[in-house]
């Protein structure tokens, strides 16, 4: 049986579908928005000049499909993982996991939100619940890995294979801390409860989406160990493949 949370459905009902009146000002005002945003974190060395295209695109995707409410979310995400990544920077520079100081590329992007941008857009053909809650899933694993990779590699002096629990140094494909798991729940948490505040979901609807965004997190250690670590996968390729889990992972569940 489909759950449809009133908020939602509510909302729904002012999406500007594709063929709609309203959704040319929705584009324009979008296009607009998303260009400064991207600008700014091409200024913040967030990302660099393909990345911010890249970025622009996708949180484009998201606005004209969500609105306001799904812009601010993206928002959310882009400061949290901003803020992980420059936690403890000099330190993960001598550990030789530091960030690249230009910024993310054009693939991390679209591999972190890709899956969040294609569920926001789907919204425009077919208004539907469930791609809210593929949108907030995925956003919330997307910030959930990041902070998590981040603030093991800045807290802890060594981690644990997901696989095996054997020690590993910090940053290794796989390698999990107590201190980054925590921070990438909380992360994961926050996102939920920002989609919330948006209006996007239902209050209820806070720990699915936080729990399908860590179960995504956890996915994207196991490939790390299992697939990257022996090179069968690329990084940009998990990330995509653990987004894509957290937005299954919270439809599945959202149909039970």
């Amino acid at each position: 049986m489909l759950i449809v949370p009133s908020i939602a459905g509510h909302w729904l009902s002012l999406v500007p579908t594709a063929g709609s009146g309203g959704l040319g000002g929705r584009v324009a005002v979008g296009l607009g928005v998303t260009l400064v945003f991207a600008l700014l974190a091409r200024w913040l060395r967030a990302v660099n000049w393909r990345g911010a295209v890249a970025g622009a695109l996708v949180t484009w995707m998201v606005y004209v499909g969500t609105g306001p409410g799904g812009f601010v979310c993206v928002v959310v995400v882009f400061l949290l993982t901003s803020l992980a990544t420059r936690f403890g920077y000099r330190h993960k520079q001598e550990l030789g996991t530091a960030e690249n100081r230009e910024g993310r590329s054009a693939r991390q992007v679209l591999a972190n939100l890709g899956v969040a941008a294609c569920a926001g857009a789907a919204l425009l053909f077919r208004p539907s619940p469930l791609f809210l809650l593929a949108m907030a899933a995925a956003l919330a694993e997307a910030a959930a890995d990041t902070v998590s990779g981040e603030m093991g590699q800045a807290l802890e002096p060594r981690a644990y294979l997901i696989t095996s629990f054997r020690p590993v140094e910090p940053g290794t494909n796989g390698g999990v801390s107590l201190s980054g798991t925590m921070a990438g729940c909380l992360a994961a948490l926050v996102v939920a409860a920002a989609c919330a505040g948006a209006y996007l979901i239902r209050l209820p609807w806070i720990a699915l989406v936080a729990v399908a965004g860590v179960l995504g997190m956890m996915f994207d250690s196991v490939l790390g160990a299992t697939l990257e670590r022996p090179g069968r996968l690329n990084n940009d390729a998990v990330n995509l493949l653990s987004t894509l889990l957290a937005a299954g992972a919270a439809v599945l569940i959202g149909w039970l």
